[in-house]
């Protein structure tokens, strides 16, 4: 009764939030104070192949917290990430330094992601493409430097679970980093996203997962894409994201035997694609993958009861309605006020 009556206080707050979700956003906190980022964050992506300041962003959207990518290398065989791969975008206060400064002012954070989808396809993911640990390591340790970075996700996907060689290599690398990072009185941690369906997430991933607990390398939350399922059946997105989550939890138990489950949860994360996602977009038959607003309080709410790690959605350059019906890069395709997915999902951040 209790978790029934909490359950239906969190689902009014989260529903007034996206009520609000044309309103102003509150007051900044005071201009140079700086947060860690929480236990539980709320981190859309800002997509940094587009235009766009994430500090202004952030201000407009009511985000504090923003999960950049990618840093990939501008051709595969380099071991100097930059961003989105352009050699012209290096690692330096010169991009994004200022901006984020002024997010940091607002009491916010960012979580630099490296990898993703392009760099799966082109081998640049760093530890694809580089075969020096050390150097992934060091570029690792450029990024936490140059920008005082506290959290690093590793986007890996499409075949690049499947390149034994890459995911010794990037598990080391980040073993290596902990270490110097503990031994410099720093503070880093490192995430993986990993695609996963219905059922749970692939052998590859479950594979590369158990190999970093073989290298030791720390790996403080496991994200699960709950998109882009390409199995063409009907999906209701909520459901099906809480059954992923499930399939997960079910996988850390078998990585990390003997740990409690309320802490294995704090290691699970949630990216959702607002509004329609990819499938489709090629001619795919089957019916279109559409996670709605209504699905953003259910997953905010649910998240939140089980106290996961991390909640984040692909994109916050996508949190508009301005194209209802299209597959975009630009906006959900969904009828929506401007930002209402983020107004919604930033009350699921708390310590």
């Amino acid at each position: 009764m209790l978790t029934s009556r909490l359950a239906r206080g969190l689902a009014t707050a989260v529903a007034l939030a996206a009520v609000a979700a044309t309103a102003t956003p509150g007051s900044a906190a005071a201009a140079g104070h700086q947060r860690a980022i929480p236990a539980h964050v709320f981190a859309p992506y800002f997509q940094t192949y587009k235009p766009g300041d994430p500090a202004e962003q952030a201000a407009a959207s009511g985000a504090r917290y923003l999960t950049m990518a990618f840093l990939q290398t501008p051709v595969a065989g380099s071991c100097e990430a930059t961003w989105d791969g352009d050699p012209k975008r290096p690692i330096s206060q010169a991009e994004y330094g200022d901006s984020i400064a002024r997010l940091r002012a607002m009491g916010g954070d960012v979580i630099a992601s490296y990898g993703g989808g392009d760099a799966s396809g082109h081998g640049t993911d760093i530890a694809d493409s580089c075969t020096d640990v050390d150097k992934i390591a060091e570029n690792f340790e450029k990024v936490i430097t140059t920008y005082g970075i506290t959290r690093i996700d590793l986007d890996v996907e499409g075949p690049m679970p499947k390149n034994l060689p890459g995911v010794d290599r990037r598990n080391k690398a980040i073993a290596k980093v902990e270490k110097w990072a503990a031994a410099n009185h720093r503070t880093i941690q490192f995430d993986y996203t990993v695609p996963t369906d219905v059922v749970g997430i692939t052998k590859e991933t479950k594979d590369m997962l158990a190999n970093a607990v073989a290298n030791g390398a720390d790996i403080h939350i496991v994200n699960i894409m709950t998109f882009d399922y390409y199995d063409n059946q009907q999906h209701q997105m909520a459901a099906d994201t809480k059954t992923a989550a499930d399939r997960l939890l079910e996988e850390l138990r078998v990585l990390h035997p003997g740990t409690p489950d309320a802490k294995l949860w704090q290691q699970v994360g949630i990216i959702e694609m607002v509004g329609i996602d990819d499938y489709g977009s090629g001619g795919e038959p089957g019916p279109l993958e559409i996670f709605t607003p209504r699905d953003a309080i259910d997953v905010t709410v649910w998240s939140w009861l089980h106290d996961i790690g991390s909640l984040s959605f692909w994109a916050l350059g996508r949190d508009s309605g301005s194209c209802p019906g299209q597959h975009s890069d630009a906006c959900s395709g969904v009828d929506q006020a401007p930002w209402q997915y983020t107004r919604t999902m930033a009350a699921f951040t708390h310590n």
